[in-house]
């Protein structure tokens, strides 16, 4: 079996047979390629960029160690994004959550060396920063399992059916979670889209 040519991007099972015949940078391709959303995946789960790096690190090393236990019943994408998305949440179960740095942490004798002297109108950028940290805020308050279920569908592209085998569910229970988060995202981003 062909590891890919110059033309042909191989897939991943291909690459997975690489590896197995010793071909260490079909493995690296494999990670290099699903890089990105394992990053996601876990930023949305954990909601702070070194904890996510961290997990993804993490994970990546799981998946290493028991891939020879990968026997090809799902995507080796979709194991993968288990993989992430177990390592996530488990390391912000050992580690807690980290509180983001808020200016209400400081009374107003502290806050004065931090504030700007002058106050930058409002542009793009900001209202998009704003929406992002709003929905990090929001996903923080679905349920674990809920974020997790939303997450993998919504920030990795998962289909229902993708998300059932990376949680061990039924699809049902899938389009349940994503249901109800759609419904408590939606009550609580309500205020940001009414100041619109």
């Amino acid at each position: 079996m062909a590891c890919g040519t110059a033309l042909a991007l191989p897939s991943d099972e291909q690459l997975l047979a690489c590896w197995q015949e010793g071909r260490r940078e079909a493995l690296e391709e494999l990670f290099r390629r699903y890089r990105l959303v394992a990053y996601r995946v876990a930023y949305r789960l954990l909601g702070n960029e070194a904890d996510a790096l961290d997990a993804v690190q993490e994970a990546f090393v799981k998946a290493l160690t028991h891939l020879s236990g990968f026997q090809g019943l799902s995507s080796f994408k979709t194991w993968l994004l288990r993989v992430v998305s177990n390592a996530a949440l488990d390391f912000g179960r050992q580690r807690g959550r980290r509180e983001m740095l808020s200016m209400d942490m400081f009374g107003p004798a502290q806050r004065e060396g931090l504030e700007p002297l002058v106050q930058a109108e409002p542009t793009r950028e900001l209202e998009r920063a704003d929406l992002r940290r709003l929905l990090v805020e929001a996903l923080d308050q679905l349920p674990p399992a809920q974020r997790q279920t939303f997450v993998l569908h919504a920030e990795a592209e998962l289909s229902y059916r993708e998300v059932a085998d990376v949680l061990g569910i039924s699809i049902g229970t899938v389009m349940s979670r994503l249901y109800y988060a759609r419904q408590k995202l939606r009550a609580l981003l309500e205020s940001w889209t009414k100041n619109r």
